[in-house]
């Protein structure tokens, strides 16, 4: 039986005519519409959407469950025709949809209620309820957070209930759209772990709009999308080997696929792999086992000045302290990041991450750093260290410090940097904080720092800027966000999740830029990430939070090599490490970088000179 049917849809936000030209992921015609769009998935099929973003894979979601409505052509879920208000209910109780952003389903303020909204609306009866809020927090791995305030978790953590929430439903057809684009390594698996599992054993028909090759892998049929229409559809591995394709859409090749293409070119003579195992395979056995040396080319950052660097001691911070909800979000914090450094922070969901970098420009205010604090006399009790946070130069901890003058020189980019936007135009929401920091600045100075700053992140200046930032696209918003924390120029660049979201193109793009950002005057960059080949191919240094404390700091080789640390903290490895992994466990010691490009090149060399070579 045919679970979803589209019949020549055709859907778009705007009105015919009002779009302009659309030759690229982040222009801005038609960008959001399906045209002539015929897809079908079968009962108990689980199908992969990918494509850039922009393409129309959450409005296909949309209009699966009714969410949405097709100007023309039909849709058909289970037989029943989602144009037909009547169907509606019959449908959203059959169709469950984990969004992208999990605020965007989040209903209610304690976790059990929010997972119970659901089944309680379609009629489940009260006692099942409770076992399905037991079922669905225990498939996400927040059972302990049962009963905890909604508002007070991590992104993650929130995605993790969104997901819950719908599973909660057990619906007929499962729609994830981008939901473990916020989860930690583990958490990823888990979720899809349970995915599969639902579409095995109770047979649910899945769809996963996903930019994680790793995920699509998982699925039986693969489907690519490009400006509202479907262009490629097929096997996954099938699908994600076909490189024009995917460049010409905005995708790019699996990174395991795209080493093994790039050892080909290099000479040495492998087939195509889709993961680490078999590329390792291959690998061994075309050199005899040996080992050769590479010198590491990433290097800690140095410290060239005193005011790009950042100090953090004994650093604590607990949500709703001295209430029911208390939750200890970091317990003794001590990391040091030298100016010069592009350093990344990464750890489990809810290991304190965000909680830490937003203590970084003061959007959380040390105790002794807020106006009404008189230190306490005359009690004796045990002396606590002393908390020091110095950021750029600027004392955190003392409450006489100019912290508009700190935020002027150490910028924060949100989890989701797209809801910073407010303003009516883009102009006015890129130079609202050059304004608010630099009050005495000409017109003509502000436009020219506008301007640069919309170039630099890589829009056209005249075409945006008297734009609504509401009516860009996800990638352009995100872009128009960033703009308007970079046109002061910052010191300091803090990003939570900079890249989470964005399709692999949009991801590339979005690092390229962070480094030329550095390069060129900003002294010190951090980064928040679940992506570890993101860390690996970035980062000079990097510190792994777990459960509000340090675990770990160093560069990505001597952390990554350490799998007791990285298993503790409930993270995977990068490609490049897992591979070096095991090459190690069958005899081949290949010492070398993390970057992509270094592991080629050692690769290359140990595989056309063997032992001999070292």
């Amino acid at each position: 039986m045919q679970a979803i049917e589209f019949e020549k849809v055709n859907f778009s936000y705007e009105e015919e005519g009002t779009n302009q030209n659309a030759d690229g992921v982040f222009e801005f015609a038609s960008a959001f519409s399906l045209r002539e769009l015929n897809f079908s998935v079968q009962e108990g099929e689980f199908v992969a959407v990918l494509g850039h973003n922009g393409s129309g894979k959450s409005t296909l979601a949309r209009l699966t469950n009714g969410l949405l409505s097709p100007k023309s052509g039909k849709i058909t879920v289970f037989g029943m025709d989602a144009s037909d208000a009547k169907n509606l209910f019959e449908i959203r109780k059959n169709v469950g949809i984990v969004f992208q952003n999990p605020d965007n389903q989040t209903v209610a303020s304690i976790v059990e209620d929010d997972v119970a909204f659901g089944p309680e609306n379609i009629g489940v009866p009260r006692e099942e309820i409770g076992k399905r809020i037991e079922f669905a927090l225990k498939a996400v791995g927040m059972e302990d957070y049962r009963y905890s305030t909604t508002t007070r978790l991590s992104g993650g953590q929130k995605q993790r209930i969104a997901i819950a929430g719908v599973l909660a439903l057990k619906p007929r057809v499962m729609i994830l759209d981008e939901s473990t684009a916020m989860l930690d390594p583990r958490g990823r698996k888990e979720v899809m772990d349970v995915v599969l599992r639902l579409n095995k054993e109770e047979n649910i028909t899945v769809l996963l709009i996903t930019h994680f090759p790793e995920e699509a892998l998982l699925a039986d049929r693969a489907v690519v999308m490009h400006q509202g229409k479907i262009v490629m559809e097929g096997k996954p591995r099938e699908v994600l080997s076909r490189e024009k394709e995917l460049v010409a859409c905005s995708l790019a090749l699996p990174k395991p696929l795209k080493i093994s293409r790039s050892l080909q070119n290099n000479g040495v003579a492998l087939s195509d792999c889709l993961d680490e195992r078999s590329l390792c395979t291959q690998i061994l056995d075309k050199v005899e086992k040996g080992a050769y040396k590479a010198v590491e080319k990433r290097t800690n950052g140095t410290e060239i000045e005193p005011t790009g660097s950042i100090v953090c001691e004994n650093l604590s911070f607990t949500y709703n302290p001295s209430s029911p909800f208390a939750t200890h979000a970091l317990n003794g914090v001590s990391l040091t990041i030298n100016a010069g450094e592009f350093f990344g922070i990464i750890g489990h969901t809810g290991s304190g991450k965000s909680t830490f970098v937003q203590h970084l420009n003061a959007l959380i205010k040390l105790p002794t750093a807020e106006k009404k604090y008189k230190p306490k006399k005359g009690k004796k009790k045990l002396e606590l260290a002393p908390t020091v946070l110095s950021v750029g130069g600027f004392d955190l901890a003392d409450k006489n410090t100019d912290f508009r003058a700190l935020r002027k020189k150490v910028g924060m980019v949100f989890q989701y940097p797209e809801y910073q936007l407010f303003a009516e135009t883009v102009f006015e929401d890129v130079a609202f904080g050059l304004k608010n920091f630099s009050e005495n600045l000409s017109e003509e100075e502000i436009e020219r720092a506008v301007r640069e700053a919309i170039q630099t992140v890589g829009l056209d200046y005249e075409t945006v800027k008297n734009r609504s930032p509401f009516e860009l696209s996800g990638g352009q918003r995100r872009r128009v966000a960033v703009a308007g924390v970079i046109v002061t120029k910052p010191e300091i660049l803090v990003l939570d999740e900079p890249a989470a979201g964005l399709d692999p193109l949009g991801k590339e793009e979005m690092m390229s830029l962070l480094h030329r950002i550095h390069d060129e005057w900003c002294k010190t960059v951090v980064i928040v990430s679940h992506d570890m080949d993101e860390i690996a191919e970035n980062c000079t240094g990097v510190a792994v939070f777990s459960e509000g404390k340090i675990l770990a700091s160093g560069t990505p080789q001597s952390l990554f090599s350490d799998t007791e640390i990285t298993q503790k903290a409930g993270l995977d490895l990068p490609f490049t490490a897992k591979a070096l992994l095991l090459l190690k466990e069958n005899g081949v010691d290949i010492s070398c970088g993390l970057k992509m490009q270094d592991f080629i090149q050692a690769v290359t060399a140990f595989a056309k000179g063997g032992k001999d070579h070292a």
